[in-house]
């Protein structure tokens, strides 16, 4: 794995606020909270340290980003309950998250879409490119079906139409 070194070290809270762009503060409170806890290491009393891991730190610095986006933290919540049930095991590298609105979308694929505050109803994926080489290709195939089912001979005129020469 390309950051094997760095996924596995853990981080002091001082260390997670500077990597996050968030206050130890508020840390703090998400900890207690429940928000976003450390997996390593949680609070156990004054002065106790907690430990964050890697993921913990992909964690925070994407929930830091959704609340700099105006989503709330009770949305975010609600993300990653429905993110981590959905899939426990995903990619965080891999992950999109797409912020639309008030929705807040997981693109799983090229073609799966799923809308993380709807208890993830998944959104359908339609590519305008495909939709085009589609048509297109059903055009061809039209015009080659007509060019084989008409006469050989010269075109004639509609009916009630006048040709002049």
């Amino acid at each position: 794995m390309k950051f094997t070194r760095v996924i596995a070290q853990s981080f002091s809270t001082a260390e997670a606020a500077r990597l996050t762009g968030l206050s130890a503060r508020q840390l703090d409170h998400w900890d207690r909270e429940g928000f976003l806890r450390p997996s390593l290491e949680r609070a156990s009393g004054y002065g106790s340290a907690r430990r964050y891991s890697f993921a913990d730190v992909v964690r925070l610095r994407v929930a830091a980003r959704l609340r700099a986006e105006g989503v709330g933290l009770a949305k975010i919540r609600r993300c990653a309950e429905v993110l981590a049930r959905l899939d426990p095991e995903a990619d965080l590298g891999q992950a999109r998250l797409i912020v639309a609105g008030s929705a807040v979308l997981w693109a799983r694929s090229d073609r799966e879409v799923i809308d993380l505050l709807q208890d993830g109803q998944l959104v359908l994926v339609c590519s305008l490119g495909d939709a085009v080489a589609e048509a297109a290709g059903a055009v061809e195939r039209l015009t080659r079906e007509t060019r084989v089912s008409e006469p050989a001979g010269p075109r004639r005129g509609r009916k009630g139409s006048s040709s002049r020469s």
